[in-house]
């Protein structure tokens, strides 16, 4: 396994992190997971990651992200994350560069790690690692993205003390 790139200046990346919906309390610390989550997808891209820079990470419910979801792409139910890049900045603008929202919605995220048998902190750190990568252009649509893109993930993870995602219950 090779070694995450050192932690860059968090001064250059600002995380917002917006709970807009009730049950977020049920994580304990949900918006510091998911800041700590999102640094460390950042950090692991390295200099792939423009700076200064800034995200947005909004804990919201199943019912918000059916809509995000029914109008973004065209799936009328609900999801567990959602990501939105932005465009980069024109030449010549002043401005930290806006990688975009990661969007997590609360009912999804407990049901799937109670089914799962996970800790819904360590899944809400997952999602955000997931969605931070999206923002930062990996997808899992062919098969050799997904592998690059979950090796990522469980690299990212491992760093942050959280089992790897993708092993199954029993496999132990």
């Amino acid at each position: 396994m090779s070694a995450l790139p050192a932690p860059r200046n968090e001064a250059a990346v600002a995380i917002d992190v917006l709970v807009e919906a009730d049950g977020w309390s049920a994580v304990p610390d949900a918006e510091a997971v998911a800041r700590r989550a999102a640094q460390a997808a950042l950090d692991a891209c390295g200099d792939e990651v423009p700076t200064p820079c800034e995200l947005a990470v909004t804990l919201t419910d199943d019912a918000a992200i059916r809509v995000l979801n029914l109008e973004w792409r065209g799936m009328d139910k609900p999801t567990n994350v959602l990501s939105f890049p932005q465009a980069d900045l024109p030449e010549g603008v002043d401005a930290p560069q806006p990688l975009g929202d990661v969007i997590v919605a609360f009912e999804t995220l407990k049901a799937e790690a109670e089914a799962e048998a996970k800790a819904p902190a360590h899944h809400l750190a997952h999602l955000v690692v997931h969605g931070t990568l999206h923002l930062m252009g990996y997808d899992h649509l062919e098969d050799d993205e997904a592998e690059e893109m979950e090796a990522l993930e469980r690299s990212i993870l491992a760093g942050l003390g959280i089992d790897d995602p993708y092993r199954l219950p029993q496999d132990g």
